[in-house]
């Protein structure tokens, strides 16, 4: 199993970029020293840092269909997981890959105004259905409407 105890040498065998080839941080576990060199503490602080790591993402999971910045807590929870496990860390290294990408082609001129007309047309269609209604029915409520 891997607990992303030794860092590098995971990334290495994996494939993965280590921490001079990207210019992050290294994989592998944050823990303090004194933790890391007893193996049954280091166990039992990473129980801990998936149980605590699993609340956050549990949350915001439940955060997603109720009021409440559910995507903001569950990346939180990644972030905690990120602290000690290398799966953790790749996720988020992809995750923030992906979000900067993202940002660099919306911040693309020709998607910003493709961007800017496609808005401009929704809210010209959402002003004159708003207008229709207004105008054959005034200013009532659709559930006070009787015909």
């Amino acid at each position: 199993m891997n607990t992303g105890s030794d860092g590098a040498a995971d990334a290495v065998a994996d494939g993965e970029d280590t921490a001079s080839d990207s210019g992050a941080k290294p994989l592998g576990s944050r823990a303090p020293g004194f933790i890391q060199e007893r193996r049954a503490l280091h166990l039992s602080w990473q129980v801990g840092v998936f149980i605590v790591g699993l609340a956050v993402v549990v949350a915001g999971i439940i955060m997603l269909p109720l009021p409440g910045p559910g995507w903001l807590v569950i990346f939180g929870g990644m972030a905690i997981w990120a602290t000690e496990f290398v799966w953790a860390q790749l996720v988020l290294r992809w995750t923030k890959r992906k979000v900067t990408e993202a940002t660099q082609r919306a911040l693309d001129p020709r998607v910003r105004r493709r961007n800017i007309i496609l808005t401009t047309v929704g809210l010209v269609i959402i002003a004159v259905l708003v207008g229709v209604y207004v105008w054959k029915f005034g200013l009532e409520m659709p559930w006070n409407i009787k015909q």
